[in-house]
C-alpha cells in the first residue's frame, strides 16, 4: 500500500495543509469551456493561484464546468481564491473571445462546490479530476 505523506506549508505565523476541491459551470451550464477558451481559462486560474500563493495541484476543464484541486493559505481563503478567479477570467476571457459576450449575459454563475480534501490522497484526488475527462 503506497504512503501518503501529508506536507505542510506554513506563513508567518500558520502552519497548514489546506487542500480544496472545487467545482463552478458558464451561466446556464454552457458548453463554451472549449479550444482556446479552455486553453487560456487554464493560464488565468493558474496565474491566479501564483499570484495569491495558492498552489493549484490539478485543474481540468470540462465544456461546462471546471475542476479544480488548490492548495490555499488558510488566512487568505478559498472563498477570495475563488472569486478573484471568476472575476478575473471571466474579463479576460469576455474581452478575448467575443462570441462569449454575445452568448452570456455573465460567464460564470455565482454558486460554486467546495470540498475540502480532509485525509484523503492527494494522488487519489488528482486522479478523480483526470477521470471527468472520460465520463
Amino acid at each position: 500500500m503506497p504512503d501518503y505523506a501529508v506536507t505542510y506549508k506554513s506563513n508567518r505565523n500558520v502552519v497548514y495543509s489546506c487542500n480544496y476541491l472545487v467545482v463552478w459551470c458558464p451561466k446556464y451550464r454552457r458548453k463554451v469551456l472549449v479550444g482556446e477558451v479552455a486553453i487560456r481559462l487554464e493560464e488565468v486560474i493558474r496565474n491566479v493561484g501564483f499570484e495569491s500563493d495558492a498552489e493549484t495541484l490539478e485543474i481540468e476543464v470540462m465544456p461546462d464546468h471546471v475542476h479544480l484541486l488548490v492548495e490555499v493559505d488558510p488566512q487568505y481563503g478559498i472563498h477570495r481564491l475563488i472569486k478573484q478567479i471568476k472575476r478575473r477570467s471571466s474579463r479576460l476571457l469576455r474581452q478575448e473571445f467575443p462570441f462569449l459576450r454575445s452568448r452570456l449575459p455573465t460567464l460564470w454563475t455565482n454558486s460554486y462546490f467546495v470540498s475540502t480534501v480532509g485525509g484523503a490522497p492527494l494522488e487519489v484526488i488528482k486522479q478523480y479530476i483526470e477521470d471527468q475527462r472520460n465520463v
